[in-house]
C-alpha cells in the first residue's frame, strides 16, 4: 500500500510524521511505500532575493524521509505549489495512493466553522481515505493525541453505501485494530421508517465479522443528532480513531458546511478515518 502524507514543516507535522508508533501502525495495516508532500501555496512569495521557498522546503521533507526510510519505508519526496488539497489530491491520484494522512491540532468551536483549513478542505474532497492525525493543540512542542492509530477504532454507520464501504476498510485495519465500537444513531426523522433488518441485528452481524478477525466489539444504537451522538460516544470510549464514511464531493458540497462526516472531523478529539466513495473511472 501507498500513502500520501502531507506536511507543511510545522512542528504538528513533525509530530505526525516521526513519530515511531504511528509509523509502525501505519506499518501493520498494509503501507510499506510513503510519498511526503509538502505544497508552498501559490500566494506564496519569497518578498527578498535570495530566498528559495522550495528548496527550503526540499530540505526539510529530506530530514523526514531518513526518518522514515530508517522505519522501514520506501519513500519519495514532492515539493509543489499551488492550492494545498487539490495539489494532495491530485498527487493521490497520480501515484495511485491507497490513503491520506495530515495532522491536524483541531480547532475552536468557533474556528471549526471557518472554512480555510486544508484538512477541512480534503474531508470534503479527498479521492482516497483520509486519516486526520490529531495533534496536541496550544503547545510549542506537541505530541500526537493517540498514537495507536487504529488500535481502538469507533465505526460509526447509516448503513449507507458510503458507510458500508468504510467498513469494508476493516479488511486491512483489522491487522491492527483490537477493539472496535459501532455506532448507528437514529435522528428523527428516522424513527418512523420501518426497516426488514433492526439497526441492532445490523450492527451484530457486522460485529461477527470483526469478532472472526479477533476484535472485541460493542454495539451502540443511539437516538438524536448523529454527530452530536456520535462525538458522545467518543467522549466515552475515547477510541484511537473514529471510522465514517463520507458522501461525495459534488462542487455544491464542498460550499457547505455541516455533513456528519466533516463535523466529525472539525470537533472529534481524535483521529479520524474518512473514508470517500468510490472513485469514478
Amino acid at each position: 500500500m501507498r500513502a500520501i502524507c502531507a506536511t507543511d514543516l510545522s512542528a504538528a507535522s513533525e509530530a505526525a510524521i516521526e513519530n515511531d508508533t504511528c509509523l509502525q501502525c501505519l506499518g501493520r495495516i498494509g503501507v510499506d511505500g510513503i510519498h511526503l508532500v509538502t505544497v508552498v501555496p501559490a500566494n506564496v512569495h519569497s518578498g527578498m532575493p535570495g530566498v528559495n521557498f522550495e528548496e527550503r522546503r526540499r530540505q526539510g521533507l529530506d530530514q523526514y524521509r531518513t526518518v522514515i526510510e530508517d522505519a522501514g519505508f520506501d519513500v519519495e519526496t514532492h515539493v509543489v505549489r499551488g492550492t494545498p488539497y487539490r495539489r494532495i489530491n491530485g498527487i493521490a491520484e497520480t501515484v495511485h495512493a491507497d490513503l491520506s494522512v495530515i495532522s491536524s491540532r483541531g480547532q475552536s468551536p468557533l474556528e471549526n466553522r471557518i472554512i480555510g483549513s486544508t484538512a477541512r478542505n480534503l474531508a470534503r474532497t479527498t479521492v482516497v481515505p483520509l486519516l486526520v492525525n490529531r495533534v496536541e493543540r496550544a503547545t510549542d512542542d506537541p505530541e500526537v493525541v493517540r498514537e495507536r492509530l487504529f488500535q481502538r477504532v469507533l465505526f460509526a454507520t447509516d448503513f449507507s453505501e458510503n458507510a458500508d464501504r468504510a467498513f469494508d476498510a476493516f479488511s486491512y485495519l483489522h491487522h491492527a485494530t483490537e477493539e472496535a465500537t459501532l455506532v448507528h444513531v437514529r435522528s428523527p426523522k428516522d424513527e418512523d421508517v420501518d426497516t426488514a433488518v433492526s439497526p441492532q441485528e445490523q450492527l451484530t452481524e457486522q460485529a461477527r465479522t470483526l469478532e472472526n478477525w479477533g476484535i472485541d466489539t460493542q454495539l451502540e444504537v443511539r437516538h438524536g443528532d448523529p454527530a452530536d451522538e456520535i462525538l458522545a460516544v467518543e467522549a466515552e470510549v475515547t477510541p484511537s480513531a473514529i471510522l465514517v464514511g463520507s458522501k461525495g464531493r459534488s462542487r455544491i458540497r464542498r460550499l457547505l458546511l455541516g455533513s456528519v462526516s466533516e463535523e466529525i472531523v472539525a470537533q472529534a478529539t481524535g483521529n479520524v478515518f474518512l473514508v470517500p466513495p468510490s472513485r469514478t473511472v
